[in-house]
């Protein structure tokens, strides 16, 4: 614990973790390689999209960097600050600086790597539940939309689980649960209309590479 008076409290980390959490590495890379990435694939400047259009070892490094703009932020204000509140209005900033960064007009990717990196220190076991459920659900379904929105579902409902076998409630973890689940469900509307139509890409199956006779 820091000691802040209440006064003194580090509020200045929620914009900053709103500025780092805006970075478009997705998109940076993108224009690295002579390309708007918004315009290829999904058109989203995450991961998913990147690993698409500019290979995997990229992809991996956007995911990697996705993630600690959304933990870094966090952990500086769990270190300095005495307020859960702060860390909590700094995970909720970073994700909404991802999802609709200024850089961009304040359109942005869906955050899922950025909600998993701001979340992680505040809700540490829901967010191993979500992953567990976003790998379980991606290799029944092959369709990364489906494991990111149930992965966002597995997130609240894993805090009310805790909450009901502890017999005490967190508000405020609660209402960034339900938060961060709620905002995954609609940057994911566009996905679960190709869903509903029938368009919507699967995650490709590794094939099997024929034994030499």
């Amino acid at each position: 614990m820091s000691g802040f008076p209440e006064a003194l409290q580090p509020w200045w980390l929620i914009p900053l973790g709103y500025v780092v959490g805006a970075t478009p590495f997705g998109f940076m890379a993108g224009k690295m390689k002579g390309l708007d990435i918004r315009d290829h694939g999904s058109g989203n400047i995450g991961a998913t999209n990147a690993m698409r259009i500019l290979g995997k070892p990229i992809g991996y490094t956007i995911l990697f960097l996705d993630i600690l703009k959304g933990l870094l932020p966090v952990l500086l204000a769990k270190s300095l600050g005495d307020s859960s509140l702060i860390a909590i209005a700094t995970a909720i900033a970073a994700i909404m600086g991802h999802n609709y960064t200024f850089w961009l007009g304040f359109k942005g990717g869906k955050g899922i790597a950025t909600t998993a990196g701001a979340v992680v220190p505040i809700l540490p076991i829901p967010i191993l539940v979500a992953l567990l459920t976003w790998i379980i659900t991606l290799k029944l379904s092959r369709y990364v939309s489906v494991a990111s929105i149930a992965a966002a579902i597995a997130i609240p409902t894993t805090v009310v689980v805790q909450s009901l076998i502890a017999g005490k409630w967190d508000l405020a973890v609660l209402g960034l649960a339900l938060f961060v689940c709620l905002l995954a469900i609609w940057k994911h509307r566009a996905n679960i209309s190709r869903l509903r139509r029938g368009e919507e890409p699967r995650a490709e199956k590794k094939r099997k590479e024929p034994k030499p006779e």
